[in-house]
């Protein structure tokens, strides 16, 4: 066991798989000899070589499209978006090639492809480089999406996602890559930014896709959370003083629902928590499965906490984010509904 952050539980599962695997290569823009902008990358060409860990043109729609073409010739891909803002461009193959290789050619091909990238806010981004994304990809049949919140999982998950035969689109958010802000660069000290490094197995292991996690048992209500918001969920619970129990969905799609549905049974309430945008965001479509596997053990509403309905505030960044107030707030009103 070793005590690392999540920029060194990803590239110790990427040295892993490479490790193991010679058709696991890396590549993206500017992953090879600099090692990535937030590093993730970092010492796996001078161990791997050149032709397994390289850099790629500033052409997201390229680094996808290759990618798949390797999938297909029998490569596994984990390839790198800088920021999840830059996927768009890359969006068309991801939905229209990869999610749909293994359909279209009847199961003779596979797309084994890992599509890494930052997610959400927290380093003063702006507009470009701190949206949201996932409920774009949990919206394309095909694909996998995984949202890790802490190191260990981070190094299960990514190796279990180079390893599995479908396309994978691997979040990371942001916000957790290097632990606690601590006042630099004007970023305010926060108590849900806390638990910066985890203890994280040596070597091989994996994290199954599909399970999420019991991060904290209770018995009043239940929240849902991913990545980042699963801090803001405990913060709110040291905050409020309410039992609330917290799951770490750790995997979007598909997602472990029997989990879910057996802790709303359990506690009647529940309340929903995600950085993205409001509308359309993954929240509503848990709110909608809670609601229709747990409808007649609801005691109250099914509450939302989510970021705001406008583009991307770059000046008042930290008033978009979901904060431990406006969760424990969202948790009073359900709790005396």
């Amino acid at each position: 066991m070793a005590r690392m952050t999540m920029i060194e539980a990803i590239r110790s599962a990427m040295d892993v798989s490479m490790g193991r695997d010679d058709t696991v290569v890396v590549f993206g823009e500017d992953v090879g000899y600099f090692g990535g902008v937030f590093r993730c990358t970092q010492g796996l060409q001078q161990k791997y070589g050149v032709t397994r860990c390289f850099d790629a043109p500033i052409s997201e729609s390229g680094i996808v499209g290759a990618a798949i073409g390797m999938a297909a010739y029998g490569l596994r891909p984990c390839v790198e978006v800088q920021f999840a803002d830059y996927v768009y461009p890359a969006y068309d193959q991801i939905v229209s090639e990869a999610a749909r290789l293994r359909y279209r050619s009847s199961g003779e091909f596979t797309c084994p492809v890992v599509v890494r990238m930052p997610t959400g806010g927290g380093i003063f981004g702006g507009q470009t480089h701190s949206q949201s994304p996932e409920a774009l990809f949990t919206h394309v049949s095909g694909l996998k999406v995984v949202v890790p919140s802490n190191p260990h999982d981070a190094k299960g998950l990514l190796i279990a996602s180079i390893e599995d035969p479908d396309p994978v689109i691997f979040l990371e958010p942001k916000r957790l890559y290097n632990g606690p802000f601590d006042g630099h660069h004007e970023r305010p000290v926060t108590p849900w930014s806390k638990h910066p490094l985890g203890e994280v197995p040596d070597g091989h292991f994996t994290v199954p896709l599909g399970k999420a996690s019991i991060r904290r048992e209770g018995s009043a209500l239940t929240i849902l959370a991913y990545g980042t918001m699963v801090y803001v969920a405990e913060a709110a619970v040291e905050e409020t003083g309410i039992d609330a129990e917290i799951i770490d969905l750790r995997t979007l799609l598909p997602l472990d629902l029997d989990t879910i549905v057996a802790s709303v049974k359990k506690t009647g309430r529940c309340v929903v928590v995600h950085e993205a945008t409001l509308t359309s965001g993954f929240g509503a479509e848990l709110a909608a499965l809670v609601q229709q596997y747990c409808f007649y053990n609801l005691e109250a509403p099914i509450a939302r906490v989510a970021g705001w309905d406008t583009p991307y505030p770059h000046a008042q960044e930290w008033d978009y984010f979901p904060g431990p107030a406006r969760l424990g707030q969202a948790m009073r009103e359900t709790m005396e509904a």
